[in-house]
């Protein structure tokens, strides 16, 4: 298999981090991306029309992507159980929903500032992205902590990653302010061997 790969993307992070936890790195190789939704990369296009990193080449059918279809592929292909049954399952599949959502609004920020001409940025859309983002760090705190406390599963990955993304591109915004139980939940999970070996490089 082969992976459409950006090393500062957090939704190829959660791939990644998937691969490591099971057993699946070197079944995929990397190739490496890099696009904006202003200048697609040609070569990933073919693999996913949207213009999009991760995307997924197998064998056995067209390329798959979105990360959560990526994931739940490799899961179901190493036996992983990390999507969970029963009412867990669902639980596991709104944490990874909540999770791509806030990376969905933070990457829009960043977008704002790096690819928007200044003069025609907007403070108040960035505030209202930063809302979602702020929401359910909020959310996870007060409602999701036995869960996330819980056997490894997906929903724990993505909002991992989610947080990890934070730290590195929206840091000053503090987000872990008045949210103590996430962020000690994050600092552990942090230290998981996947999430060493997948952290962004700084630039």
């Amino acid at each position: 298999m082969k992976l459409a790969y950006s090393p500062t993307s957090p939704y190829v992070r959660k791939v990644m981090v998937l691969l490591h936890e099971t057993g699946q790195l070197e079944d995929v190789a990397l190739e490496t991306i890099s696009t904006t939704p202003i200048g697609p990369d040609t070569a990933l296009l073919p693999k996913n029309p949207l213009g999009k990193v991760p995307a997924l080449e197998r064998s056995e059918g067209p390329a798959l992507y979105d990360s959560r279809v990526i994931c739940a592929y490799l899961d179901d292909r190493a036996g992983g159980g990390l999507y969970g049954l029963g009412a867990r399952r669902w639980d596991t599949l709104t944490l990874e929903a909540t999770a791509d959502g806030m990376l969905d609004a933070a990457l829009l920020m960043v977008y704002e500032t790096r690819l928007r001409p200044e003069n025609a940025r907007m403070p108040e859309w960035v505030d209202g992205q930063w809302g979602k983002v702020d929401r359910a760090l909020t959310a996870l705190n007060n409602r999701w902590m036995s869960h996330l406390q819980g056997p490894l599963d997906m929903g724990q990955i993505a909002v991992g990653c989610a947080l990890g993304y934070l730290e590195f591109r929206h840091d000053a915004r503090g987000w872990r302010k008045g949210r103590d139980a996430l962020s000690s939940w994050f600092d552990a999970f942090d230290s998981r061997p996947s999430m060493q070996a997948t952290r962004p490089p700084q630039a």
